[in-house]
C-alpha cells in the first residue's frame, strides 16, 4: 500500500500523466539534433550584435564620466525593451517554425495510429509534442535573462516590466505553437502550416480589432475612446506589450493603456484559455486520424478511393499524353489549390469576405482615395504575395526529394536545364494567385480614378523582380536542402537579412561612425516594401512626384528608370541562384 502511494505521488510530481513517454522520447531526439545548437548559437550571436550597435549608439564616447553615467538609465531602459521585444518576436517565429511538422510528421511516417496501439493517449501525444518544443524555446529565453537581470542595474527598469513581459511572451509563444500544432494536423507540408497559421494571426490580432474600431464608429458615428481602445486590444499580446513598453519608458505616456499594462495577469489567463481550447480541438481531431490512420484509412475514406478505382478500371480511361517538357506539363497542371478545393475556396471566400468588409467601411468613411489608404493596401497586398512567392519555391524539389521521386527524374533522358525551367514555371504559375490581390486592387481602382494606371506598370515591375529573386533562391535552397522546412527558412531567412536586418545594422553603424548616410537611404530604396509604399504614395498625389528615401522627389521616368535598375539587379542575382541550384542538382541525391 505505501509502494503503491509513493509510486502514485511520484508520478503525480513527476508529470509523466500529463506529457507521458512521447515528451520524454521528443526531448531525447531534440538534445541530439544539431540544428536546435545552431538556432541557439544564431538567437544569442545576433541578440549580441544588435546590443553591442544599440549600447555604441545609446551611451556615446566622451562627453566625460557624469555625462555618460545620465545616460545609462535611458541606456538602460532602451536596451531591456530591445531585448524583450527581441525575444517576443523571434520566441513567436521559432515556435510557428517548429510546430509546424509536430504531428504531421507522425501521419507521414505511419506512426501515430501505432501510438494509438500503446497505453499512450491523444492528449499525452499532443501535450508531450507542445511542452518538448516549447522547453527548446524557454531554454533560448533563459538565454537573455542575465542580460536583463544585468542591464537593469543601470536604473529605470521596474521588476514589474521584465517579468509582465516574459509571461506575455510566453503565454504568446504557447498560443502560436497550439495554432502551428493544430493545423499540422490537417496537413504534412510545413509551408502550409506556416502560412494558414500567420494568416490566421494576422486575421486575430490585425484585422479583427481595425475592424471593430471601424464598426464602432460606423455605428456610433465617432471613433473608440483610449479606454475602449485599450479594451479592444487587451486581449491582443502585441497590444498589451506596446501599452507595457509605453508604461515602462514613461510613466504617464501609458495613458489609459496603462490599466491594460497593469492587468497583465488576466491577459496571460484569456491566452492561456484561448489555448486551451485549441489544444482541445488538436486532441479531438489527432484522436480521429490516429485511429483512421491505425485501421487503414490515412488520408481519404477507403469508400472514395474504391469508387475512384472501380471507376477508373470500368472506364479504362487511356493515359493522358505529354505535350511539350514533361516536367513543365506536370507542374502547370499541378492544382492550384491543391486537393482540398472545397476547404481552400471556402477560406479565400472567407478572406474576400473579409476585404470587402474593409471596402465597405473605407466607402462609408470616404477615405478610399486618401494615399495612407492605398499605402496600406498595397503594402499589405505586397506582403502576402511575397509570403507565398518566399514559401512556394523552397518547396519544389524538397517535395521531389521527401516523396523518393527526385532519384528516378535525374534518371530520366530530361536535361537538368528542362527541369529548371519546368520547375521555373510552376513556381510562377503558383505564385500568380497571391499577386491577383495587389492588380486587381490597382485595376479596380485605376478604373474608378483614384489611384493612376502607371501603378500597374510599376507594380508589375516590383513583382516580377521579386517573383524572379525569391524563385531563385528558393529553388537553389530547395536543392541544398533535403527537407522542406530547413528549405524554407532558410529563404526566409535570406529574405529578411537583405531587406530588414542589414539596413538596420547598416544605420546603427553609420549612426554611430557618424557617417555618410545618404547610401543608407539608396540602399532602403532597394526594399521591395518601401517600393511598394513609394509608388502607392506617388500613384495617388496629384502632384506626379514620388517620394523617394535617397533620391527624394523623382517623377515618373525617374522612378521607373531606378525600378527598372533595381528589376535587372534582382533578376540577375536570381538567374545565379538558379544557376548554382542547377549545378548541384546530381550531388548527393540520396
Amino acid at each position: 500500500m505505501i509502494a503503491c502511494a509513493l509510486d502514485f505521488g511520484r508520478r503525480v510530481i513527476s508529470m509523466s500523466w500529463l506529457t507521458g513517454p512521447i515528451f520524454d522520447k521528443e526531448l531525447r531526439v531534440s538534445s541530439r539534433r544539431r540544428r536546435n545548437y545552431v538556432l541557439r548559437f544564431a538567437y544569442l550571436a545576433l541578440l549580441t550584435v544588435f546590443l553591442a550597435l544599440f549600447w555604441l549608439e545609446a551611451v556615446p564616447r566622451g562627453g566625460g564620466s557624469m555625462n555618460q553615467v545620465s545616460r545609462m538609465a535611458v541606456a538602460g531602459k532602451g536596451i531591456t525593451s530591445f531585448v524583450i521585444w527581441f525575444q517576443f518576436i523571434a520566441a513567436q517565429i521559432i515556435a510557428l517554425i517548429m510546430l509546424s511538422t509536430s504531428i504531421s510528421d507522425e501521419v507521414y511516417h505511419r506512426t501515430l495510429g501505432l501510438l494509438m496501439t500503446t497505453p499512450i493517449n491523444s492528449f499525452q501525444i499532443v501535450i508531450g509534442k507542445l511542452f518538448s518544443k516549447l522547453l527548446q524555446i524557454i531554454l533560448i529565453l533563459g538565454i537573455s535573462l542575465p542580460l536583463l537581470a544585468i542591464v537593469r542595474v543601470f536604473g529605470g527598469v521596474p521588476w514589474d516590466y521584465v517579468v509582465s513581459s516574459l509571461c506575455v511572451t510566453l503565454t504568446a509563444v504557447i498560443f502560436v505553437g497550439s495554432l502551428s500544432l493544430f493545423f499540422s494536423v490537417f496537413t504534412r507540408k510545413a509551408y502550409v502550416v506556416m502560412i494558414v497559421t500567420m494568416l490566421m494571426l494576422f486575421v486575430i490580432f490585425g484585422l479583427l480589432p481595425w475592424l471593430s474600431g471601424f464598426l464602432y464608429h460606423f455605428f456610433t458615428d465617432r471613433w473608440p475612446e483610449p479606454r475602449l481602445t485599450a479594451a479592444i486590444f487587451f486581449p491582443n499580446p502585441y497590444g498589451v506589450m506596446i501599452y507595457n513598453t509605453a508604461t515602462m519608458i514613461s510613466p504617464m505616456g501609458g495613458g489609459v493603456g496603462g490599466l491594460a499594462a497593469r492587468f497583465w495577469n488576466l491577459h496571460c489567463g484569456i491566452m492561456l484559455a484561448a489555448s486551451g481550447v485549441v489544444l482541445f480541438f488538436s486532441v479531438c481531431i489527432v484522436r480521429k486520424v490516429a485511429l483512421r490512420q491505425a485501421t487503414g484509412q490515412s488520408g481519404e475514406t477507403y469508400s472514395k478511393k474504391a469508387r475512384r478505382l472501380s471507376s477508373s478500371l470500368r472506364g479504362f480511361a487511356p493515359p493522358r499524353r505529354v505535350v511539350g517538357p514533361a516536367v513543365m506539363w506536370k507542374e502547370l497542371r499541378t492544382p492550384v489549390l491543391g486537393r482540398r478545393k472545397i476547404r481552400m475556396a471556402i477560406a479565400i471566400a472567407v478572406g474576400l469576405i473579409l476585404l470587402g468588409i474593409t471596402y465597405a467601411l473605407c466607402i462609408f468613411e470616404r477615405v478610399l482615395d486618401e494615399a495612407g489608404v492605398q499605402v496600406m493596401y498595397v503594402v499589405i497586398f505586397t506582403g502576402i504575395a511575397m509570403l507565398n512567392t518566399a514559401i512556394l519555391p523552397a518547396t519544389c524539389i524538397t517535395s521531389e526529394k521527401e516523396s523518393q521521386a527526385w532519384p528516378l527524374l535525374l534518371t530520366t533522358t530530361l536535361s537538368d536545364r528542362q527541369i529548371l525551367f519546368g520547375k521555373f514555371a510552376g513556381v510562377v504559375r503558383r505564385c500568380m494567385p497571391a499577386w491577383c490581390l495587389l492588380f486587381g486592387h490597382l485595376i479596380v481602382f485605376s478604373m474608378v480614378g483614384y489611384i493612376h494606371p502607371l501603378a500597374i506598370v510599376h507594380c508589375g515591375m516590383l513583382a516580377a523582380w521579386v517573383v524572379a529573386f525569391l524563385s531563385g533562391t528558393g529553388i537553389y535552397f530547395s536543392a541544398r536542402f533535403r527537407h522542406t522546412t530547413t528549405a524554407v527558412i532558410a529563404n526566409f531567412a535570406l529574405a529578411g537579412s537583405i531587406w530588414a536586418l542589414t539596413p538596420i545594422l547598416i544605420g546603427l553603424t553609420v549612426g554611430i561612425t557618424r557617417g555618410d548616410m545618404d547610401w543608407v537611404w539608396t540602399y532602403l530604396d532597394t526594399n521591395p516594401f518601401v517600393q511598394a509604399a513609394v509608388v502607392a504614395a506617388g500613384v495617388t498625389d496629384s502632384s506626379g512626384y514620388y517620394y523617394w528615401p535617397g533620391l527624394d522627389s523623382a517623377n515618373a521616368a525617374e522612378s521607373t528608370g531606378w525600378m527598372l535598375k533595381c528589376m535587372v539587379g534582382y533578376m540577375f542575382v536570381g538567374w545565379l541562384f538558379m544557376w548554382r541550384a542547377k549545378r548541384r542538382w546530381r550531388r548527393n541525391v540520396f
